[in-house]
């Protein structure tokens, strides 16, 4: 029995009112919501562009990798990067593309090694 005589009464009126969230309430989570987005978002992003990088530097190494082995099998360096790239023996998903730039790797016919100057990400 309550201190009104009237059993569970001021209980049951106070469990009624307190159903709803109240505006207070929802603003603090938005805010609490919004910091951790605001500290979240530019990490993704970094990451996103670090794997990127890591992804240009692998691209890089597996065409330098597939030109010594073009030496070793055609007894020379090849005369074009796509006589390499375009070959499915070496690249059967086709010829890979710089992440960054979306731009095609070129060769230095120099050193006969993918031309790491345009992809110093």
């Amino acid at each position: 029995m309550s201190r009104h005589g009237v059993p569970g009464d001021r209980c049951m009126r106070h469990a009624k009112m307190r159903g709803g969230v109240t505006l207070v309430e929802l603003l603090i989570v938005v805010l609490i919501l919004a910091a951790l987005a605001a500290v979240a978002v530019p990490r993704i992003s970094e990451s996103a562009t670090a794997a990127r990088k890591r992804l240009c530097r692998t691209n890089i190494e597996v065409i330098n990798t597939a030109i010594e082995e073009y030496r070793l099998n055609a007894g020379g360096y090849p005369d074009s990067l796509p006589e390499v790239t375009q070959n499915p023996n070496y690249f059967p998903d086709g010829a890979p593309i710089c992440p960054i730039t979306k731009q095609a790797y070129t060769i230095s016919q120099a050193i006969y090694r993918v031309d790491t100057t345009e992809h110093n990400h």
